[in-house]
């Protein structure tokens, strides 16, 4: 069982920058891959990044490549979320995810994550 908790969104204006933060507990956080998730008003949730269980591989959606950065801490229990020059479009409720099977491949899917943080809400102003 993973308990997540973000924390880190705000609201910012276009070109500017958040920090999103999630801290996990339980004993399997470092044995997890450990994704980002957004959903914006009226859309689907997607997928932002995703880093493996050992930090060494990292995934990202097209639409942040070059600007966001995941990164974990195993024994600190925290994966990070920095998102530089920020959209309009970047706004969404931002989930942190955690996998379902130990020692997988950083998964796309929101089925490959059984443990869910409540969001956090990042508005990026024009």
């Amino acid at each position: 069982q993973i308990q997540l908790v973000e924390s880190g969104g705000g609201l910012v204006q276009a070109g500017g920058s958040l920090r999103l933060s999630c801290a996990a507990s339980g004993r399997t956080f470092g044995r997890v891959a450990m994704g980002w998730f957004r959903q914006a008003p009226g859309k689907e949730r997607e997928f932002v990044a995703g880093i493996n269980w050992a930090g060494s591989s990292t995934s990202y959606v097209d639409s942040v490549k070059g600007r966001f950065t995941i990164s974990r801490v195993n024994a600190l229990n925290t994966v990070n979320l920095q998102m530089n020059s920020l959209k309009p479009e970047d706004t969404a409720v931002y989930y942190c995810a955690a996998a379902s099977s130990r020692y997988a491949a950083v998964g796309r899917n929101d089925f490959e994550y059984s443990y869910w943080g409540q969001g956090t809400q990042v508005t990026v102003s024009a």
